[in-house]
């Protein structure tokens, strides 16, 4: 029996059930996006302490990985081109578990922000790979399906890696306590990112490469074997499309996503805006800060973890819902309804916090009425995120650019959502010392900006075949083909 990807390709005719598995392997990048992103959650307040840094500091030592993020995203579409979806995969697995080793062993901030950096460059890469390879491998009837695993992917390793600081933590009496094997807490919560790190890496060697890169490459015969098994229909009338989608005349370069509009195509503006628009209604507040949030208005740190693992558990749920409904629904309909959640819970939260009480401290003092409307709002809010711009958005990214700029073009628009990201995580902790009602304030604003950007700019891309994408992009009707 054949083994490795030549294995993988056995099968007589294209299988739905292959397809999902390469897609769900893939999608282990973003399980670790979501895993590494997280696991600083439960290391804030020890660190603050371990180190003795002020509240700019951690912010900027949380934001750190962010920072990597948006150069991986940046060069991984260029790498991706140049060298193929696999080995980017294999390279931002490497990555993952020497960043998990270094943060688990740094001695002191900066030491730990050069590691989380590291982690961040696969973060980034992994941001751009998985959703590409998904939209290039997938039948156009199942893309949307297939592509939201990246997100519920990220939402389960988010969701692991609160669960896993949780038992840490509570094993130990603390995140800067000492655990009963050895070491303290918060650095076996890092550690434990190297376990999914090494499954990633065996995994990706698994996997066969996108018939679309394949066809880049004038590997016909191989992309052809890719589209039989995977894909189905007639392979060698695709290959043709594919080679004339990707304008076959000349390689793939950087230059291509640029145009008339502030240097780039429209078509990247839309994805560029898509991606800041998803970080600018704070999610990530929920997830990188949550624990240190709740503990602030009250709650102990125990309940703060449980809290935090429950928001977990409220975004798995909301994933698999879109999962459900995107290739049903559609996408835009499912971002101007999160667009609309969003902002009636977001402004509930900020109407809240603005008119709480203080302490000494200049903590917000829940009422417990106002403490119960509080979570439920944020529970809402995350539900909201998480079944619309949570996993939408990343389809769209992997599927609405053209053949030709597929991988350059998402990795302009997930380095622009690496930034923002790394903007609304720096500014919280300075934002929610101001008050957290403004904080909460600015991302209720854009969340009713998102809507209307929706309604007036994003392109509905159900059932679209990936070689239709600039039919689209140019403005032509493209509906769905015939199965």
């Amino acid at each position: 029996m054949a083994t490795g990807k030549e294995g993988l390709l056995e099968a007589d005719h294209a299988s739905p059930a292959a397809a999902v598995f390469v897609s769900i392997a893939a999608a282990l990048g973003g399980f670790l996006f979501g895993y590494d992103t997280a696991v600083i959650n439960g290391t804030v307040t020890a660190l603050q302490d371990q180190f003795a840094i002020s509240s700019v500091a951690i912010g900027f030592v949380v934001s750190s990985a962010l920072l990597g993020c948006a150069a991986g995203a940046w060069f991984a579409g260029a790498l991706a081109n140049r060298y193929g979806r696999t080995k980017v995969m294999l390279a931002a697995a490497l990555f993952f578990f020497v960043s998990a080793l270094g943060s688990a062993l740094a001695t002191g901030p900066f030491q730990l922000t050069g590691w989380r950096v590291i982690g961040g460059l696969a973060v980034g890469a992994a941001s751009v790979i998985a959703p590409a390879y998904i939209a290039e491998i997938a039948p156009a009837r199942l893309r949307g399906r297939l592509g939201s695993l990246q997100q519920f992917a990220i939402v389960l390793g988010i969701f692991s890696s609160l669960l896993v600081n949780y038992v840490i933590q509570a094993s130990a009496g603390g995140a800067a306590e000492s655990v009963p094997w050895g070491g303290t807490a918060w650095r076996w919560m890092f550690a434990a990112e190297a376990i999914p790190a090494f499954i990633y890496f065996m995994v990706a060697l698994q996997i066969p490469e996108s018939p679309r890169y394949l066809v880049s490459k004038r590997q016909f015969a191989k992309a052809k074997t890719v589209l039989d098994h995977y894909v189905g229909g007639d392979s060698d009338a695709k290959v043709e499309e594919i080679k004339e989608s990707l304008h076959y005349d000349r390689p793939a370069r950087f230059s291509d996503v640029r145009g008339p509009r502030l240097g780039l195509l429209p078509i990247v503006w839309v994805g560029i805006l898509l991606s800041m628009f998803q970080q600018f209604v704070g999610i990530n507040v929920i997830f990188y800060y949550s624990t240190t949030l709740w503990r602030s208005v009250g709650f102990s740190e125990n309940d703060a973890f449980l809290t935090s693992v429950f928001n977990s558990v409220v975004n798995i749920a909301g994933t698999i819902i879109a999962i459900l409904l995107i290739d049903k629904v559609g996408r835009k309909k499912l971002l101007l309804s999160g667009s609309a959640t969003m902002f009636a819970t977001l402004g509930t939260l900020m109407i809240i916090f603005a008119t709480a009480s203080v302490d000494s401290e200049g903590s917000p003092v829940l009422s417990d009425g106002a403490g119960v409307l509080a979570l439920i709002a944020a529970n809402v809010y995350v539900f909201g995120f998480a079944f619309t711009w949570g996993p939408a958005v990343w389809v769209l990214l992997g599927e609405m650019f053209p053949n030709q700029i597929r991988a350059s073009a998402l990795g302009v628009a997930a380095a622009a959502q690496w930034i923002s990201n790394w903007l609304i995580t720096t500014t919280f902790p300075e934002l929610s010392e101001i008050g957290l009602g403004l904080a909460y304030g600015l991302y209720t604003g854009f969340a009713l900006i998102s809507f209307f950007f929706v309604l007036k700019s994003v392109p509905e891309t159900r059932n679209i075949e990936l070689e239709d994408m600039e039919a689209l992009e140019a403005g032509r009707k493209v509906g769905p083909r015939d199965a």
